[in-house]
C-alpha cells in the first residue's frame, strides 16, 4: 500500500477520535482485539468445548488400567433337622448370621490393540479440537476488526452528515436572503428546505446505524467503544502473491488441519472396531472373606488368581458391521478434508481479489473528492454571478458528501480486506498480531488431565 492509502487510512478515523471525550484512554485496534481474545463469549465456549474433548484421553487410556471392585453382603439363615435315634425323633434348630466381603480385580492384558487405537483416535480428537478453537479465534478476531473499523466508518459518517445539515442551513439563510432582495424565486428555497430535510433525515439514519455498530462492537469486544483510534492494514503479514496466499491456506488453515486429524482419528476409529474379532486376555485376581458361611463354619477365607482368554466366534454380525460403518465413516472424512480444501482456496481467492479492489478503491474515492471539491467551489462561484442555479449548488454539495462518504466506507473496507486475507490463509492469530495479552495455551489443561487417575475436580477447582 503506498504512502498516500496509507494516509488516508488514517483518515478514517480521525473524525471518530475528534469527536470522543478528551478524557479518555485511546483504544487501538491492537488492544480492542486483545479484549476480544480473552472476553468473547463465543471462544470462551469453544476453549470450553476443548477441555471436555481433552478428557476422551484419560477415558482412552482408562482401558489399560486394571479395575477394582468390592462388595460386602450380610444376613440371616434359619436351619431345621431331624435326626432319628433309638427310634426318637430329636429336632435341633440353628441360626447363623453369614456375612462377609469380596476384593477383586481385573487387568487388561491384550484386547486385540483397542486401548492403543482407541487412545490414539482420542489424542487425534483432540489435535482437531485445537485446531477448531484456532479457527474460533480466527472469527472472533475477524469480527473484533470488523465491529472496529464499523464503529469508526459510522462515526465518521454521522459526522460528515451533521458537517452537511450545517453547510445546508447556511445554504437555506442564504436563499431566503437572496429571494427576499429578488435575487432568486420562492423554488430556489424550497428546493434547499427539501435538500435540509433529506439531510436532515440522513443524519437520523447515520446515528441509528452508528449505535448498532456500537452494540455489535459491545457484544463481540466487550467494551464501549470510546475514543477509538486509526485501524491499520494487516498486509505485512499475508504472503505477497495470489498463488502463495492459496498454498498457505490450503496446508495451514485450521479448518483443513482439523479435517485432516479427523481422518487421522477415523482410521483410528477403523483399526479399534477390527480389535473386536481378536481374543481378548484379562488377569484376574479375587480376595474373599466370610464369616458364619454354615453351621459349624465360622470363618472362612479365599484367595483366586487366574488368567483368562475369550476368543469371539460370533456375536450376532454387529462388530462386522460397525468395522463396515467405520470404513464408511473414514471415506466420508476424506472426502470432507478435500471439500475444505477447495472451500480455502475459493475463500483466499476472494479475499485477495476484495483486497486488490479495495485498494483501486480508495485511489478512484480520493480523485472523486478531489474532484467534487473543486467542482463545488465551482458552481459556488459561477452561481454568485448567476450561471448557475441554487439546485446546482445543492447538487455538487450532494456529490461531494456523497464522495467522502464513499472515501470513508473504502478505507473501512481495506483495513477489514486484510484482515479476512489473513484469516483466509489461517494465520489471524494473537501470535501473529502481537497482541497485548496472554495467549491461552491450551496444550497446559490437556497435560493436567491426561494422566489423572481419580478426582473430580477440574483443574480449575469446580
Amino acid at each position: 500500500m503506498g504512502g498516500s492509502g496509507v494516509r488516508s487510512v488514517l483518515c478514517v478515523a480521525a473524525v471518530a477520535a475528534a469527536l470522543a471525550p478528551s478524557y479518555a484512554v485511546a483504544e487501538t485496534l491492537e488492544s480492542a482485539l486483545a479484549q476480544a481474545y480473552r472476553n468473547n463469549p463465543t471462544l470462551n465456549a469453544q476453549r470450553a468445548a476443548l477441555r471436555a474433548i481433552d478428557e476422551s484421553v484419560p477415558q482412552a487410556l482408562a482401558n489399560y488400567r486394571p479395575r477394582v471392585t468390592g462388595s460386602v453382603d450380610s444376613g440371616y439363615q434359619h436351619f431345621e433337622s431331624i435326626s432319628t435315634s433309638g427310634g426318637q425323633f430329636t429336632k435341633t434348630n440353628t441360626n447363623i448370621s453369614p456375612r462377609g466381603g469380596t476384593v477383586g480385580l481385573v487387568q487388561p492384558v491384550f484386547n486385540g490393540m483397542r486401548s492403543g487405537n482407541l487412545t490414539r483416535q482420542a489424542e487425534a480428537s483432540v489435535l482437531a479440537g485445537r485446531e477448531t478453537l484456532r479457527n474460533a479465534e480466527q472469527t472472533a478476531l475477524l469480527d473484533g476488526a470488523t465491529a472496529y473499523m464499523n464503529v469508526l466508518r459510522d462515526t465518521a459518517i454521522l459526522d460528515l452528515q451533521r458537517r452537511n445539515v450545517q453547510v445546508l442551513q447556511e445554504q437555506l439563510k442564504q436563499a431566503r436572503d437572496r429571494f427576499n432582495v429578488g435575487e432568486v424565486t420562492r423554488t430556489d428555497v424550497a428546493q434547499a428546505e427539501a435538500r435540509l430535510a433529506q439531510s436532515q433525515s440522513q443524519v437520523l439514519a447515520a446515528e441509528a446505524n452508528l449505535k448498532s455498530s456500537q452494540a455489535t462492537y459491545r457484544r463481540v469486544i466487550g467494551a464501549e467503544p470510546v475514543n477509538l483510534r486509526p485501524g491499520m492494514p494487516v498486509d505485512r503479514l499475508s504472503p505477497r502473491s495470489l498463488e502463495g496466499s492459496i498454498d498457505l491456506g490450503r496446508n495451514e488453515h485450521p479448518t483443513v488441519t482439523a479435517a485432516q486429524y479427523t481422518v487421522d482419528a477415523a482410521q483410528y476409529a477403523v483399526k479399534s472396531a477390527e480389535g473386536s474379532l481378536y481374543p481378548t486376555v484379562t488377569l484376574e485376581g479375587a480376595v474373599v472373606r466370610r464369616w458364619d458361611v454354615q453351621p459349624g463354619v465360622t470363618d472362612q477365607m479365599t484367595g483366586t488368581v487366574l488368567g483368562r482368554v475369550a476368543v469371539p466366534i460370533y456375536q450376532g454380525g454387529s462388530e462386522y458391521s460397525i468395522i463396515r460403518q467405520q470404513k464408511e465413516t473414514l471415506g466420508q472424512r476424506r472426502i470432507e478434508l478435500d471439500v475444505q480444501r477447495d472451500l480455502v482456496r475459493a475463500t483466499v481467492v476472494q479475499a485477495w481479489s476484495q483486497l486488490e479492489a479495495t485498494k483501486a478503491q480508495i485511489i478512484a474515492a480520493q480523485a472523486q473528492v478531489t474532484a467534487t471539491e473543486v467542482a463545488l467551489n465551482g458552481v459556488r462561484e459561477e452561481a454568485r454571478v448567476g450561471q448557475r442555479t441554487t439546485l446546482d449548488v445543492l447538487n455538487a454539495q450532494q456529490e461531494l458528501v456523497n464522495a467522502r462518504v464513499a472515501l470513508v466506507t473504502a478505507q473501512r473496507d481495506r483495513v477489514v480486506a486484510s484482515f479476512t486475507l489473513l484469516s483466509a490463509v489461517g494465520r489471524l492469530a494473537p501470535q501473529v498480531l502481537k497482541l497485548p495479552t496472554e495467549t491461552y495455551d491450551p496444550r497446559v489443561h490437556y497435560h493436567q488431565v491426561r494422566d489423572k487417575w481419580i478426582g473430580v475436580r477440574t483443574p480449575d477447582g469446580r
